[in-house]
């Protein structure tokens, strides 16, 4: 809806709050408001007394307020009876629905002059309000929530990011879309730290006048950006990895990840780790689990999520050194232990990302579609950024991992996927005829491959993109061969 709305001022995002709605969608609205915006020379209204209800939304009623003025405008509906219009719309599905109103609205339109097609038209429209509409009121007030959100992810990414992790669970994108988000638009995410990490996800300062990180590209161009302007910054490439390099300006702020992303840990656990590196930080695991009063169960969910690092190494070492503490009796708390570590070998890039995802529900280390990505171009298998630089109507091969499935009651039983690969999202149509074919690989698969028409839409500026599904097959068994990939994958 937004590339084709091209919001251009407040009022645009209150309208796109309201029209993207189950009750405006199944009243037929969307797409008379978009042909309509597109070219408003060509609006026609039933009325000019009605031009007066409905110029600001370019003769499509969007909003409850809207209904009760044409009924009392072109049906000689009361005030009182457009309120007790406008209470059956709220009902939304409960007794009291609109239907009572129709004879009354429709022949009383009729007997005013206006055409009996029109009348039923409008009704209808009424009618998807009794399923989910919105006062003009209450999508404004979203719509200001909309404008500083998009402010904020613009101007203070970092800050949206850190802020987005406090709040979860919440809305579509779970952390590990968020932060995947983020990076391709220049964020920095630090990992979990015991030495670092308070229990919320903070913000931290780079200190160094040039600090240097491997960087991603923009899914659709493939450009690099810099991470305080978003300006291309290309440094060259890292000889041992082929990755592009990039500056990061001093005193950028970066993203730590809290302990709060650790699975199994409490906030109580978390508390007593800020508070007893207060005076000076942790010289050893042990030294941890002494001053935090850490049990075998929280030192086993720090390790699993790699927050011990600083102190142990590899997350291998991590879970080495964490298992052989155990909590010693009250006499012997204080007594440290004095032995010979064992060295462990770390572990392949794919056993660590299997990891990360178990225990943080997201990586900061390679995607596994890129670490899959030699036997994903075998099956002719092409990225999010591959589609997108193709034409409309391209017969085309995705994959990626599933990060959303939808099936809005509006949709006639079309179901909308989204799979994220190593540089973007591809959205996925699956329609009801496919769905009943391939429920299984439809609603099992984690990494899932596609294999449809792509669909572009010129009228958005090309950005309006997606695949429509004719094959479906589930390739998570793949994501086990991950603990199989060497370090030497790039």
């Amino acid at each position: 809806m937004l590339p084709r709305l091209k919001p251009r001022c407040f009022y645009d995002l209150v309208i796109e709050v309201a029209i993207v709605r189950p009750g405006p969608i199944q009243g037929g609205m969307v797409h008379p408001y978009l042909k309509a915006r597109t070219h408003p020379d060509q609006v026609v209204y039933p009325s000019e007394a009605l031009k007066a209800a409905l110029v600001r939304t370019l003769g499509i009623p969007i909003f409850q307020e809207q209904v009760m003025q044409i009924a009392m405008i072109a049906a000689d509906f009361t005030p009182g009876e457009a309120d007790d219009l406008r209470r059956s719309m709220a009902a939304w599905k409960r007794k009291g629905g609109v239907h009572k109103f129709h004879d009354r609205l429709v022949s009383q339109m009729v007997r005013n002059g206006y055409d009996e097609v029109f009348a039923e038209n409008i009704f209808k429209q009424i009618e998807g309000f009794g399923e989910y509409g919105f006062p003009e009121s209450h999508a404004a007030s979203f719509a200001l929530l909309t404008y500083v959100s998009c402010w904020l992810k613009w101007h203070e990414p970092a800050c949206f990011l850190t802020a987005m992790l406090n709040s979860q669970p919440m809305g579509f994108y779970g952390p590990s879309q968020l932060v995947q988000d983020a990076q391709r638009h220049g964020v920095v995410v630090l990992p979990v730290d015991v030495q670092h990490s308070d229990w919320d996800c903070t913000l931290e300062e780079i200190d160094s006048a040039c600090a240097v990180e491997l960087w991603g590209s923009d899914p659709n161009s493939g450009q690099r950006y810099s991470q305080s302007s978003r300006r291309v910054t290309d440094l060259g490439s890292d000889p041992d990895s082929g990755a592009t390099l990039k500056h990061v300006p001093s005193q950028q702020r970066t993203v730590r990840l809290g302990l709060r992303m650790v699975s199994g840990l409490c906030l109580e656990v978390a508390q007593r780790i800020s508070q007893a590196r207060v005076q000076t930080a942790f010289t050893s695991t042990e030294d941890l689990a002494l001053r935090a009063a850490l049990d075998a169960g929280d030192l086993k969910a720090l390790a699993s999520a790699d927050a011990l690092q600083s102190l142990s190494g590899h997350r291998r070492q991590q879970v080495w050194d964490a298992s052989a503490l155990h909590r010693a009796p009250l006499l012997l708390r204080e007594a440290a232990v004095n032995e010979v570590p064992l060295q462990l070998p770390g572990a392949p890039e794919g056993e660590e990302v299997r990891f990360d995802y178990a225990a943080l529900g997201l990586t900061l280390r390679s995607h596994p579609a890129l670490m899959l990505r030699n036997q994903l171009q075998k099956m002719k298998l092409l990225t999010s950024a591959e589609l997108h630089r193709l034409p409309h109507g391209r017969l085309v091969r995705a994959c990626g991992l599933v990060t959303m499935r939808q099936s809005p009651g509006t949709a006639k039983g079309v179901t909308f996927v989204t799979l994220e690969d190593e540089t973007g999202t591809v959205n996925v149509i699956v329609w009801k005829a496919l769905k009943e074919r391939q429920r299984s690989e439809l609603l099992h698969s984690r990494l899932m491959a596609v294999h449809g028409t792509w669909q572009r839409d010129e009228s958005s500026g090309g950005q309006v993109c997606h695949v429509v599904a004719g094959f479906l097959r589930d390739l998570t068994p793949l994501l086990g061969d991950l603990t199989t990939q060497s370090r030497e994958f790039h």
